[in-house]
C-alpha cells in the first residue's frame, strides 16, 4: 500500500498549484517562449517549448536524487528548506503586485532563428532559470512525505507533475501568444489584476507552507 501510495492527492494538486503560479508569474521561460511566439509564430515557439521541457527533466534528474540524499543524511535541513522556499515564493508574489512590475505579456523583439537554435536556446533558457533551481531544491521537499518512504519516488512523481503543468500553461501562452499579448497591451486594468491575482495566490501557499509545522516535525524525528 505505501508504493500505491507513495505521493498523497493532497501533494501533487499542492505542487501542481505552485507550477501553475509560478507559471503564470512573468519569469525567463514565459518572456522567452511569448516574445518568440509572437515574432516568429507557434511553431517557432512550440520548438522553444521543447527544449524548455528537456531543461525541466535535467532539473528533476539531479534533483530526485539530491532530494533523496538530503532527506536520508541530514533530515534536520527539511526546516532551512520549508523557510528558504517559503520566502522564494513571498519573493515572488513581491515582484507580481509591487509598482511598475513588468508583465510577459509585452514581449521582447527577436530575430528569427533557426530549429535546432530554438530547441538549445529553449534548454538554455531552462537552466539557466533561477526559478526553477529554487523549485526542486526548496519547494519540491514541501510535498514529500518522509513517513511513506520512497523519498526519490515522491520527488520524481511530484516534479512530473510539475513539469506537466508547466509545459501545458506554457503552451497556452505559446499557441494564444498574439492574441493574449493585444489583450493585455490594450486592457492595463487587466494586466494589474493577472498580477494582483498571482501574488495572492502565491503569497497565500508561502504562508501555508511556513505554518505547517507538522512535515518539519516529522522529518526531524
Amino acid at each position: 500500500m505505501n508504493e500505491v501510495r507513495a505521493v498523497e492527492w493532497g501533494a501533487i494538486a499542492g505542487i501542481a498549484v505552485v507550477a501553475l503560479g509560478m507559471v503564470l508569474t512573468p519569469g525567463p521561460n514565459m518572456i522567452y517562449l511569448v516574445s518568440r511566439s509572437v515574432t516568429q509564430g507557434r511553431r517557432a515557439g512550440m520548438i522553444s517549448l521543447a527544449g524548455v521541457g528537456l531543461g525541466f527533466l535535467v532539473y528533476l534528474a539531479a534533483a530526485t536524487a539530491g532530494i533523496a540524499a538530503v532527506f536520508a543524511l541530514v533530515p534536520e535541513i527539511y526546516l532551512a528548506l520549508k523557510l528558504v522556499g517559503a520566502g522564494y515564493l513571498l519573493w515572488l508574489a513581491w515582484k507580481a503586485v509591487r509598482p511598475g512590475g513588468n508583465s510577459a505579456f509585452a514581449p521582447r523583439e527577436l530575430d528569427a532563428d533557426p530549429p535546432g537554435k530554438l530547441f538549445l536556446m529553449g534548454l538554455v533558457t531552462c537552466l539557466l532559470n533561477p526559478k526553477l533551481a529554487i523549485l526542486y531544491v526548496s519547494l519540491l521537499p514541501q510535498f514529500v512525505n518522509p513517513q511513506h518512504g520512497h523519498v526519490a519516488l515522491q520527488s520524481a512523481l511530484l516534479g512530473l507533475t510539475q513539469i506537466a503543468v508547466g509545459l501545458a500553461g506554457n503552451a497556452f501562452f505559446v499557441l494564444t501568444a498574439g492574441s493574449v499579448s493585444a489583450f493585455f497591451t490594450r486592457r492595463p486594468l487587466w494586466q494589474r489584476i493577472h498580477r494582483y491575482a498571482t501574488g495572492t495566490a502565491l503569497a497565500g501557499f508561502a504562508l501555508k507552507i511556513a505554518a505547517d509545522r507538522s512535515r518539519a516535525a516529522l522529518a526531524a524525528s
